[in-house]
C-alpha cells in the first residue's frame, strides 16, 4: 500500500508542477503496478528502461541528420567555435558521467531513491527534464571518490 500512496503523491506533484512528463511516467507506472502478477514486467522494466530511454534519446537526436536538417558540414563548422568544442566536451563528459553513474546504482541502489526524489524536485519546481538520475549518479559517483568515501 505505501508504494501506491508514494506514486500517487508524486503524481499530484507533477500535476501540481505541470510536468507532463513526470505525469505519464507515474500514472503509466501506476497502470503498470496495476497490472495482476505485474512484478516480472516491472523487472522487466527497472532493468531495461534506462536503454530503452537511451535507445529513445538517440533516435530523436539522429532525426535532424535522418532529414537533413544537420549535415557533416554542420559537425565540421561546430569544430570552428569555442562553443562547439565546449559542447562536444561536455557531450563526451556526459556520457561519461553516465556510464559511472550506471554503474554506482548497480552497486548501492540505496542511493537510487535519493537520487530520484532530487530529479522529481528539479524537475516539478525548477522545469527540469528528469534526464537527471543516471548523470547526477555519474556525478556523485565521482564526488564520492573525489572524497575517498567507501561505497
Amino acid at each position: 500500500m505505501e508504494s501506491w500512496l508514494f506514486l500517487i503523491g508524486i503524481l499530484l506533484i507533477a500535476i501540481w508542477g505541470k510536468n507532463q512528463s513526470l505525469i505519464f511516467a507515474t500514472v503509466a507506472v501506476l497502470v503498470l503496478k496495476g497490472i495482476p502478477n505485474s512484478e516480472k514486467i516491472l523487472q522487466v522494466v527497472e532493468k531495461q528502461g534506462i536503454n530503452w530511454g537511451v535507445t529513445i534519446i538517440s533516435i530523436a537526436i539522429l532525426i535532424p541528420i535522418a532529414t537533413g536538417r544537420i549535415s557533416f558540414q554542420d559537425l565540421l563548422n561546430a569544430f570552428k567555435s569555442p562553443v562547439g568544442w565546449i559542447a562536444v566536451l561536455c557531450g563526451i563528459l556526459v556520457s561519461i558521467l553516465s556510464a559511472r553513474g550506471v554503474g554506482f546504482l548497480a552497486v548501492s541502489p540505496e542511493v537510487t531513491v535519493a537520487l530520484v526524489f532530487g530529479t522529481i524536485l528539479g524537475v516539478v519546481f525548477l522545469k527540469g527534464i528528469a534526464a537527471g538520475p543516471i548523470i547526477a549518479s555519474g556525478i556523485a559517483f565521482c564526488i564520492i571518490q573525489l572524497l575517498n568515501i567507501k561505497i
